[in-house]
């Protein structure tokens, strides 16, 4: 929002939509090619003007019958014994035969003089021609020559520089390379090179027009950020109680998650210079750039206070120091770190300079860099729960076309675990895809299938595949939609495709609830569903394919992550091996003996075969349920929770399983 109170700080000159600026052009900024294209303009000038002022060219033979037989000729120059001039008599330049000879070349025949020229072998060879000649020729007409020496000054003084010039040239060239080039505030040349590269972003100036509203969700995140720019506009509402300005916000959270875009945001929202810059731009290849870029940076930001510098992706400056790989040697990030970490809180005070940073990987940053004083909050955005996720869809939605009869609510529901980059792709797919087919308006199947093609990958219907691979997918895919739907805490089926997306044959597609916590079983119920299309190819085919490797993947990560993450395992015990920290990233050996590497193992596989033969025993208590899907699916190629609803009857309550349901590990 606007400060009502700073009117008299806008520019005086208003384009016809209102904006600052609109007439007031900014001055385009200079550039050093241009005098490099300036100096190659007037070396090629140069030269054309030269070139405009030499002869004509010609050989001997015409110069022996149309000039010197005709007596056409009034004098001739030997140059450097290399070429000779031909002076024609001013009286006879204008017979139409000379006319002629110029007519290929622009201007007019220059009266001075030389007209024409041609080249010689040896100064001895043109005399003893010359001398045959004027012996055939009457007395008036013998030719004798006179003979000069010349220097071309241009060509000898070009013939220095230019290749100065372009050693010059191609040395600035790699050197604006080799430091990140000339933009950003980085510069170009040796004395700037550990500037910071850092872009200042002013709201009236940059025309910066992205606020809050256009942030959906993140309700708590946006009112952790939004006390920080209310404390910059209003100081003495927080002064005048103590309160002190913070030094630092963190914002944590999946990729896509909107840790950019809400410091877009603040940079809307905020009357203050707003520096923004990536953690890769502090790294350079030489010695001691990083910390001189911190350095720089700070300077500018003390001078511009209050401001907010942003860094995005911190990680790349700010991991934990003495992890990585580059043992004893010196490393430029951690100098990088040490002077950030000085220049936040150190001896020296930054006082109204907030420190704005974003990373997804918060694990592995330094301790000393997350205390209070440097980062006094970490505010953590994650991903949007139902009602976020409607929010997001209405912003997006703004620009699309769309049917008015859609209902945004059921789209929200369709897609848990989106993020808002997920949701913002589902819009422009579905554009996408109503512009490919024709249509006035985006209608409700081309969402749903934007959402299918983000999930699964993009269909391909022409796909080579045999009569048996496709009855194989089909019953593979009929065990996970069967199996599925008849346990209670597994994941509601959505519908079940055997059309091939992206790598995959065929794909079942689930609703997962919006929960926090999992319980033991939840995640048995969601091991068999997953085996359930390998337990399906054995007892309908006596052999199993290669098409459950996606399945075979995520049941065993998740039986690990039972055994030595959640505590689940009686034979265990109650112990977790997971380091939420990161700090063992390099470590050399296991948290725990072979002995009980060798115990987890085993009931890993004790889960994972025990969910196997779960599966099995549902699908052989349903096998006419499951064959009936299957050659459902075989027909029609795609089957929703309603045709499995009409087989097996409702979901809700129906419990057939539920004994099956306690297996013991």
């Amino acid at each position: 929002m606007a400060d009502d109170n700073n009117t008299s700080k806008q520019r005086p000159l208003l384009g016809p939509k209102g904006k600052p600026g609109d007439l007031m052009k900014k001055k385009p900024k200079f550039n050093i090619m241009w005098v490099y294209a300036i100096i190659v303009l007037g070396i090629f000038a140069i030269a054309t003007l030269n070139k405009g002022s030499k002869p004509q060219k010609t050989d001997w033979k015409q110069f022996r019958e149309e000039m010197l037989k005709t007596g056409d000729v009034e004098k001739l120059v030997v140059i450097n014994n290399e070429s000779v001039e031909i002076y024609i008599k001013p009286d006879r330049l204008s017979d139409p035969r000379f006319q002629k000879m110029f007519k290929s070349r622009l201007g007019t025949i220059s009266e001075r003089g030389p007209q024409f020229y041609f080249q010689i072998s040896s100064i001895e060879i043109f005399d003893k021609r010359l001398e045959e000649l004027n012996a055939a020729l009457p007395a008036d007409q013998r030719m004798e020559y006179s003979a000069e020496k010349r220097t071309d000054v241009l060509m000898q003084v070009l013939s220095w520089v230019i290749p100065f010039a372009l050693l010059i040239g191609f040395y600035l060239f790699m050197f604006r390379r080799m430091s990140g080039g000339g933009g950003g505030g980085g510069g170009g040349s040796i004395f700037s090179v550990g500037k910071s590269k850092a872009k200042i972003f002013n709201k009236e100036e940059d025309n910066i027009n992205v606020s809050f509203k256009d942030v959906a969700g993140l309700a708590e995140a946006k009112v952790e950020i939004m006390e920080i720019v209310d404390f910059l506009k209003t100081p003495l509402k927080y002064t005048q109680l103590g309160g002190k300005i913070p030094k630092g916000a963190l914002l944590v959270g999946p990729p896509g998650t909107g840790k950019t875009l809400l410091a877009k945001a603040v940079a809307g929202e905020a009357n203050v210079p707003f520096f923004s810059m990536s953690g890769s731009d502090f790294v350079e290849m030489f010695v001691g750039v990083g910390a001189s870029r911190v350095r720089d940076l700070f300077k500018q930001a003390k001078e511009k206070a209050p401001c907010i510098v942003f860094i995005d992706e911190i990680d790349a400056i700010g991991r934990a120091r003495g992890r990585n790989a580059n043992f004893g040697s010196n490393d430029e990030r951690e100098n990088t770190l040490n002077q950030l970490l000085t220049e936040m809180d150190g001896f020296a005070s930054n006082s109204g300079v907030i420190l704005l940073a974003a990373t997804n990987r918060a694990d592995i940053l330094d301790k000393a860099l997350l205390r209070a004083g440097r980062f006094d909050r970490q505010i953590h955005v994650e991903l949007p729960d139902l009602n976020e996720r409607r929010e997001i869809f209405q912003v997006h939605l703004r620009n699309v076309k769309y049917d008015p009869e859609l209902d945004v609510d059921f789209f929200a529901k369709q897609t848990p675990g989106f993020s808002g980059a997920d949701i913002a792709n589902v819009c422009n797919e579905s554009a996408l895809i109503a512009a490919r087919r024709e249509k006035k308006m985006v209608e409700k199947q081309d969402f749903l299938d934007a959402v299918d093609r983000i999930i699964g990958g993009l269909e391909k219907k022409n796909k080579i595949i045999s009569v048996d691979e496709k009855r194989a997918v089909a019953y593979h895919e009929a065990g996970h939609a069967t199996v599925s739907w008849l346990l209670e805490y597994a994941h509601p089926l959505v519908k079940v495709t055997i059309v091939p997306r992206g790598k995959a044959l065929g794909a079942a597609w689930y609703l997962p609830e919006e929960r926090q916590l999992t319980t033991t079983e939840q995640l048995l119920d969601e091991i068999a569903s997953a085996l359930a299309g390998r337990a399906a190819e054995e007892l309908c085919f006596g052999k199993v394919s290669t098409g459950a490797l996606n399945d075979l993947e995520r049941v065993t990560k998740q039986a690990y992550a039972m055994v030595t993450f959640f505590g689940m395992s009686d034979k265990i015990g109650k112990v977790s091996y997971y380091d939420s920290s990161g700090q063992a990233e390099y470590a050399f050996n296991k948290p725990y003996s072979e002995k009980t590497a060798e115990m987890i193992d085993a009931e890993a596989k004790k889960i994972i075969d025990e969910g196997y033969e779960r599966a099995k025993r549902i699908l052989q208590k349903y096998s006419e349920g499951h064959k009936e899907i299957s050659e459902m699916l075989l027909e029609k190629e795609v089957l929703f929770a309603d045709d499995l609803e009409r087989v097996f009857g409702p979901r809700k309550g129906h419990k057939p399983e539920m004994l099956d349901a306690k297996i013991h590990i």
